[in-house]
């Protein structure tokens, strides 16, 4: 890698700004949860210091691994953390941006070590440090090796000198999750493996590898691209099975002052728009300026150019940004050096002059392309006419349904059994598979909080369906009408009539389908539910082990053994085979007792996986679906 200079990084650039109590305190303001999230959480601060490094033309290669006990390694080819002594603190840098919160080479603008950098706040080493039982880091600069170990955010000594060291520069950092801070320890391969992918793809040329040391769980893999966003790009439409309408990503890029932005996009034939956005390599979920400029810039340029060129006729109205969006896969990057998040966990960018800058950008660089490839433009003004015409029916079908409710004076479902309270915050739906589960639900719940609401036969599969077919529906209608806060551009959360929704289906195959179809529907038309933390799926017991009087319910076949062992000698063992099989005490207590159930809330990524399972599942392709199939039937649970 190219060595640069200019910017002189040593000890004086490391500013600080507050102390380090309050993370241990109150980690969940630092980190987001102190659950699995927040676990991987600490891995991807220590990694973004390493991608700074890269960012500043330093360093080519980081190297993460989970070695045994779920400690983890992160080392990294950069210049290695400045080792002379702060001048403020009087201690050696390395210990200042390990113990102080709010320290590191990110701050001070002009004069800093960095230009750019997704470690935005500086807290991310200190935090790590403060939430592990231990830490060590080892920094190889100037010819030496330097070592420090810390528990709990505490040095155990001085920084040491190590003397000569043979080896490029660079950081190690070893850390072990502190059991007392987490819910779990427990890594994730693939939800590394997904966040590290990112950041190669994020950062074109630099080599990220994931290494699994853990006993039995042995695998490696190196992650390189070349193409940047744009393999990005061609990644997530391989990987959802897509077939794309034109053959080449459109790359385009545009810079002003210090401040660079590149958006990568490609359309394909399904009615789903998948736009994920960064700034500075930090997923930004829940978008910001720089996601504003692009949508905007969109539209405006379908409609202009639509219209200069004659695909949208003057009779014609506008093209609007669900039209233009639909089919679209897009990766938005932006890199600038004075980074404004909305909180720790960095969702949402606030800079206003990058929407200038990637508005500006898409307009002009867009309309330059579909200038110079009538036949992508086309092809992709053909989707969007489509989308719009789709939209239109939607609308009548929409007002058709409206029409009808007001006639019916917004009559619920049959089938709904309501409840009576009348808070929304109290009270919880049950959407129940099958006619027998739902009697029993209906006798077993507490009527004066729980609805409960059976679904009969297959579901629409919105995989092949737009918004205008999911309208008048007969399996999808009652969930609407039952929850009431509408779909698409209808949805109005302060309408939600529960606060709980649960999926509730048998433990088998069909009954996954139907939760599959459900999380789908939710993720497709009614997103905020999921994103607000409304959804849950029940989880009814797989076992019954009774002997005598006693009875207990067991969840899988670990704590059945577990159970029948406790009872001892002569434990009756019965399995569920659905959950009509039980009756209504029974079904309360081990499903819809609040006290006593098992519950599981679902997140918008539990929602993306069960969105991408169907496309596979329920898409068109043949070779897809066998492939995912031959892939997870290991993990089907079969009656046989």
């Amino acid at each position: 890698m190219a060595q640069n200079n200019q910017h002189k990084y040593d000890g004086s650039q490391i500013q600080v700004l507050e102390g380090l109590e309050a993370v241990r305190k109150r980690p969940g303001m630092y980190i987001g949860s102190t659950g699995p999230r927040g676990l991987h959480h600490l891995v991807y601060e220590i990694v973004d210091n390493g991608v700074d490094e890269a960012l500043a033309g330093f360093c080519d290669h980081i190297e993460v691994t989970i070695k045994k006990d779920n400690i983890i390694q992160v080392t990294d080819n950069g210049r290695g953390i400045p080792v002379d002594i702060q001048p403020k603190l009087g201690i050696p840098a390395v210990t200042v941006v390990y113990t102080v919160l709010h320290a590191g080479g990110k701050f001070g603008g002009e004069n800093s070590g960095y230009k750019v950098s997704g470690g935005l706040h500086g807290v991310g080493a200190s935090v790590v440090n403060a939430l592990s039982e231990w830490l060590e880091v080892v920094v190889r600069r100037d010819g030496n090796a330097y070592r420090q170990t810390f528990h709990r955010g505490v040095p155990d000594s001085d920084l040491q000198n190590l003397g000569p060291s043979p080896e490029q520069t660079g950081t190690t950092v070893t850390f072990k999750p502190d059991p007392e801070m987490f819910e779990v320890l427990e890594y994730d391969y693939d939800v590394l493996c997904r966040r590290l992918r990112e950041e190669a793809f994020l950062n074109a040329g630099v080599r990220i590898t994931l290494t699994d040391e853990r006993p039995g769980l042995e695998k490696t893999e190196s992650m390189c691209y070349e193409g940047g966003i744009r393999s990005f790009v061609e990644y997530i439409n391989t990987q959802n099975k897509l077939e794309v309408l034109h053959p080449d990503v459109i790359y385009l890029k545009g810079q002003l002052n210090d401040s660079v932005a590149e958006v990568a996009l490609q359309y394909n034939d399904s009615f789903n728009e998948r736009v994920v956005s960064f700034a500075n390599n930090v997923e930004t979920p829940d978008g910001g300026t720089h996601e504003e400029g692009f949508k905007t810039a969109l539209t405006r340029v379908f409609n202009d150019f639509g219209r200069e060129k004659g695909y949208i006729k003057e009779k014609d109205d506008n093209l609007s940004g669900s039209d233009v969006r639909e089919g679209l896969t897009a990766v938005i990057s932006v890199k600038l050096t004075e980074a404004q998040f909305e909180g720790q966990t960095k969702a949402k960018l606030g800079n206003t002059e990058i929407r200038t800058l990637v508005s500006g950008m898409v307009y002009d660089k867009l309309k330059e392309f579909f200038e110079e490839n009538p036949a992508v433009a086309k092809a992709v003004y053909e989707k969007a006419m489509q989308a719009a015409r789709a939209r239109e029916a939607a609308k009548k079908a929409r007002e058709l349904v409206r029409r009808k409710s007001a006639l019916e004076t917004s009559r619920m479902p049959g089938k709904l059994a309501d409840c009576r309270e009348k808070d929304p915050s109290k009270t919880e739906i049950f959407i129940v598979e099958g006619d027998s589960a739902g009697g029993s639900a209906k006798m077993g719940r507490d009527s004066n909080i729980q609805a409960i609401l059976p679904l009969w036969g297959k579901m629409l599969n919105v995989e092949k369906a737009r918004i205008d077919k999911v309208y008048g529906n007969d399996k999808l209608t009652p969930v609407v009408l039952a929850l009431g806060c509408g779909i698409g551009e209808d949805f109005d959360l302060s309408k939600l009539r529960y606060h709980k929704v649960f999926i509730m289906a048998d433990a088998d195959v069909d009954g996954s389908h139907i939760c599959t179809l459900l999380l789908t529907f939710f993720f497709r038309f009614m997103r905020p539910l999921i994103e607000n933390g409304h959804v849950y799926i029940a989880q009814p017991p797989l076992f019954k082990i009774q002997k005598g009087q006693k009875i207990k319910y067991a969840y899988n076949d670990v704590e059945m053994a577990k159970m029948s062992e406790e009872l001892g000698q002569g434990a009756k063992v019965s399995r569920y085979k659905g959950l009509g099989e039980m009756n209504p005490e029974q079904l309360w207590e081990t499903t819809m007792d609040p006290e006593n159930r098992v519950i599981v809330q679902i997140t918008i990524e539990d929602a993306m996986k069960a969105d991408e399972t169907f496309s596979i599942l329920m898409g068109d392709k043949v070779e897809p679906r066998k492939e995912f199939i031959e892939q997870n039937a290991q993990y089907a649970n079969l009656d046989i």
